[in-house]
């Protein structure tokens, strides 16, 4: 009884090394990395950025890991990691410009090659319904600067525009060495991408309309946009996006096209 019970041992532990056997011979390794994100675009906000891609639809997709550089063709340093293809860089500073790429990778660890786009971006102060009044009544709370971030007197040499009642028509001024621009309604602030190169008023004046965004060329070669919310004869509510980069027409975000000499990638989180 012992010996038959020993064969019949063996025998099964024969069948299952050749069962591992056979069924390792079907193992492959994966080595295949997902395809490389694209239709990637990024939103300035106010020391942030936002960014947004297209989703991949690997079976076996992991995340997305997203890195940023100060150029195009530069070093690329991770900062984050992403389940969906959302992600806010909120260590993103105001008036520093960022280079922003993406990548794919599986649960193998499989990494794609950073995306192609060439994808820029200055984030910018930002400000939700201030208020200023008509500067023919309130003089003192008629205009708003841009580089104080705050209401104040319309003739002031910081006022970059200041709010009227004409006979009953409001208008949004500026100084003569300055311009404005009716961009038309819009959803919100965010709309308006970057400031325009022509069109300006001539007046050095524009007529003040909810749901409209306006955007303002300061004395000083500084973009900004306003967006009026609501109006009263005497008073003027507002959203304001502030460029403090000198002649940086980017509002919003700057794509353009382009191709990467280097695809240099680094796993430091640190900034």
């Amino acid at each position: 009884m012992k010996r038959i019970t020993t064969y019949f041992a063996s025998f099964i532990l024969i069948f299952l090394f050749s069962a591992c056997g056979k069924h390792s011979s079907f193992y492959e390794i994966d080595n295949t990395p997902p395809s490389t994100p694209s239709g990637l675009t990024a939103l300035n906000g106010d020391n942030r950025v936002d960014l947004t891609w297209d989703p991949n639809y690997e079976h076996d997709l992991a995340g997305y890991n997203i890195y940023y550089s100060y150029s195009f063709d530069g070093k690329y340093t991770l900062i984050g990691s992403s389940k969906d293809n959302y992600f806010v860089d909120y260590g993103a500073h105001n008036g520093t410009t960022y280079y922003y790429a993406v990548t794919a990778y599986d649960f193998n660890g499989n990494e794609s090659d950073l995306s192609y786009e060439n994808i820029n971006v200055t984030p910018r102060p930002e400000g939700k319904n201030e208020a200023i009044s008509d500067y023919r009544r309130f003089p003192d709370n008629g205009g708003f600067s841009f580089t104080s971030y705050t209401t104040v007197p319309y003739d002031s040499k910081s006022a970059d525009f200041f709010f009227e009642n004409y006979n009953d028509t409001l208008f949004i001024d500026v100084w003569n060495d300055s311009d404005i621009q009716d961009m038309g309604p819009t959803q919100d602030i965010y709309d308006i991408p970057y400031a325009p190169s022509e069109g300006w008023s001539p007046t050095k004046d524009a007529i003040a309309i909810p749901g409209h965004t306006y955007v303002i060329w300061t004395w000083d070669n500084h973009y900004a946009k306003i967006r009026v919310n609501s109006l009263t004869r005497d008073r003027m509510v507002f959203d304001w996006a502030f460029q403090t980069v000198n002649g940086n027409v980017d509002l919003k975000q700057h794509a353009s096209n382009g191709e990467r000499t280097q695809m240099q990638k680094t796993n430091s989180l640190k900034r």
